[in-house]
């Protein structure tokens, strides 16, 4: 037969000092106006009951939960992963928790995301948007209710709220250029879903990066996918069956650099010799391919450090929405390895 535990109350640990709940409550929220003595016996009494608090009725009384709720598209992106780590960072230092909902890039899970957190009573959300994603009613719905909404990454102007950026048009300047300076004359751009503002900044920074270096932007090289690998090995293969075959590629982020990848190796041909490549992001597994990928370094951690520090400087202000919105921008950082580099300056 089972023994049954029964989860001690204020009122038992009350009982066992002869003192009132109220000043149990007090003493455990180490009121001022308890004494120490009393404090410390309350605390005794706590671990010999093996009391355990009701964070969840606790955070109703106070009006907060000392959560976050953080959406990010995929836990299976580095880049994410590396995001999270720096809000966790500063959670932890300002005593908060953070939960994580993945949307696997799609709308309905999005939205089922924001009412799990709503629905939590989480004090804000850090969040950045699905590629799916063109309806906005629901982030619309985090500010109707006052949580705080912070966006970092992949971001909308729509919704006016504060967020964390790269520079992504920049980036995809800079790593055109790098392709440029190392002799590339016909260099082609696999990108994203233009509706993402994110991926529609890297195909203007690649075309202006052109432009100013007095090479013609050939439409037959620019190709668009869905941001895979799968979909960055079809785009190259296109792009090598083309009249146009290029001599370099800059692609909209890693994964689909290294779908392009294998498909440069499929051909039989050499990187990056014939072929230089070069994508957008620094994922992890870029400095073990062969070769090794360049690639555009986005600053995650602190991207996460700043989303939070946003959060945390709108608490402190009461009311988010009451001042104006703010949009940090990250500056990027081109990284260059063994894919892209012809030869060295």
């Amino acid at each position: 037969m089972s023994e049954i535990f029964s989860k001690a109350t204020l009122s038992d640990i009350a009982r066992e000092l002869n003192i009132t709940a109220a000043t149990v409550s007090r003493a455990l929220n180490d009121h001022p106006r308890i004494k120490e003595t009393t404090k410390k016996a309350v605390r005794e009494a706590a671990v010999k009951l093996n009391y355990q608090p009701n964070k969840l009725a606790s955070s109703l009384r106070l009006g907060k939960s000392n959560i976050i709720g953080v959406i990010i598209p995929s836990a299976e992106i580095n880049f994410f992963g590396s995001v999270i780590h720096g809000i966790e960072k500063m959670a932890n230092e300002n005593n908060y928790n953070v939960l994580i909902y993945q949307t696997n890039e799609l709308y309905e899970y999005e939205k089922r995301g924001v009412q799990t957190f709503l629905q939590s009573q989480v004090d804000g959300i850090l969040a950045s948007i699905s590629k799916e994603t063109i309806n906005l009613d629901h982030y619309n719905e985090i500010k109707k209710r006052g949580v705080p909404l912070i966006l970092f990454d992949r971001v909308s102007d729509a919704l006016d709220v504060s967020s964390v950026v790269v520079d992504d048009y920049a980036g995809a300047f800079a790593a055109t250029k790098h392709l440029i300076e190392q002799g590339c004359k016909r260099i082609a751009h696999i990108g994203g879903q233009q509706h993402v503002n994110i991926f529609n900044q890297r195909l203007k920074g690649y075309i202006d990066a052109l432009n100013t270096h007095n090479i013609p932007v050939n439409e037959d090289l620019i190709v668009y996918g869905k941001v895979s690998i799968d979909s960055g090995k079809e785009c190259m293969k296109k792009l090598l069956e083309g009249s146009q075959r290029p001599d370099g590629v800059f692609a909209v982020e890693d994964f689909t650099a290294l779908g392009a990848m294998q498909a440069i190796k499929n051909a039989n041909k050499k990187m990056p010799e014939e072929i230089a490549i070069i994508g957008f992001a620094n994922e992890a597994f870029g400095e073990y391919l062969t070769p090794s990928l360049s690639t555009v370094n986005q600053q995650t951690i602190r991207m996460g450090e700043e989303a939070a520090r946003l959060f945390f400087e709108g608490l402190d202000k009461m009311n988010l929405y009451k001042t104006k919105s703010r949009k940090l921008v990250l500056e990027p950082e081109v990284i260059c390895r063994q894919s892209s580099i012809k030869f060295y300056k």
